[in-house]
């Protein structure tokens, strides 16, 4: 674990430097091939630099923080557009939050109508993540099936909580509001509301600007306006099955079976099958809300056990998680950070 600590903050060093960088780099060269030129090393480097770990959390956060979201916001910058550019330039101070976490500042706008979370709800989320914690302890005397399904709690709830923590530390640095990472998922009526409105937003909010604006633009050359996102969405799964891949190799160093790909590959055609339907009724028929949203999750949670889980469990990612927290706190109580206490693993 001292190892990986040693990498982490080596890793997290560079990132701030190439953010420095960057940051220069955009003050310099305002635009054009030049920025372009300096800026797209910095690009490759965020994408080898989770290689660096062996720990499943370090490499899973540093692939998704870096790797995918300021990757993607610095190839925004190289055009003048997305969060990190601004007229004047934003400050250093800034622009390094808001390149390397998943955070979007909100709109003066909308102030008003993003609900507020309280206390409370992150409070019973993790006391919910304890219970499955618990729960994993009696994982062979219960169905295969049940154990999926909380996975797929924990790792939502697991998830909100992070990011949650990520925005908190960036909210009181930065001192704004920020958009919320998630909408209450389990309330989705459909599969574009799951995905468009409500799951994992900042991703949401990086790939519309860099992937489904493009790709739509472009459609309606070929195909009438109204039917361009079709294919714009299907481009923006596409994507983001592409990226999974990458995070779940550098979490688990296995071969990829494309089975993260397929998932999102088949939501990204359900989801535009969806979208042809909408426009084709017209309004004229739809399903209660009660129905559609069971359906919307049921459909979700059937193809994560199909697709999504198996790469993840193949790679022992849940026991690996355990064992690292196991012995992050030996780490800590060896550093003498903590009292002594008796840990067990529920996976072992």
């Amino acid at each position: 674990m001292e190892g990986e600590i040693n990498n982490l903050i080596l890793v997290w060093s560079i990132v701030v430097a190439s953010l420095c960088y960057c940051h220069k780099v955009g003050k310099i060269f305002p635009t054009g091939n030049a920025r372009m030129f300096a800026i797209s090393p910095i690009i490759c480097l965020f994408f080898v630099l989770p290689l660096n770990f062996t720990s499943i959390h370090f490499a899973g956060i540093t692939s998704f923080f870096i790797s995918w979201l300021a990757n993607f916001k610095l190839m925004l910058f190289l055009f003048n557009q997305g969060p990190l550019h601004s007229n004047p330039p934003i400050p250093l101070s800034r622009f390094i939050p808001l390149a390397c976490f998943p955070i979007k500042i909100q709109q003066q706008s909308h102030q008003q109508i993003t609900p507020k979370r309280s206390p409370l709800n992150h409070v019973t989320k993790i006391m919910i993540i304890a219970v499955l914690i618990r729960i994993y302890s009696y994982k062979s005397y219960i169905h295969r099936h049940i154990i999926l399904l909380c996975y797929c709690l924990h790792m939502y709830f697991m998830l909100e909580m992070l990011l949650a923590l990520f925005a908190a530390l960036a909210k009181a640095f930065l001192r704004v509001e920020l958009e919320p990472q998630f909408n209450e998922p389990y309330m989705a009526t459909s599969l574009q509301d799951f995905w468009g409105r409500r799951w994992n937003l900042m991703v949401s909010n990086i790939l519309h600007p860099t992937v489904y604006r493009p790709v739509r633009s472009i459609g309606a050359r070929f195909v009438p306006r109204k039917w361009a996102p079709v294919p714009a969405v299907l481009a923006t799964f596409v994507v983001s099955g592409l990226m999974h891949e990458l995070i779940f190799y550098n979490i688990g160093r296995l071969r990829p079976t494309g089975e993260m790909f397929c998932f999102f590959l088949l939501h990204g055609a359900s989801v535009s099958s969806e979208i042809v339907v909408k426009k084709l009724c017209e309004g004229k028929f739809s399903l209660p809300r009660i129905v559609s949203g069971a359906l919307t999750l049921a459909y979700v949670i059937y193809t994560s056990f199909w697709l999504f889980f198996p790469p993840f469990l193949r790679a022992k990612s849940d026991l690996k998680g355990c064992t690292e927290s196991l012995a992050f706190i030996e780490f800590v109580k060896n550093h003498r950070l903590v009292g002594p206490s008796d840990v067990s693993c529920p996976f072992l």
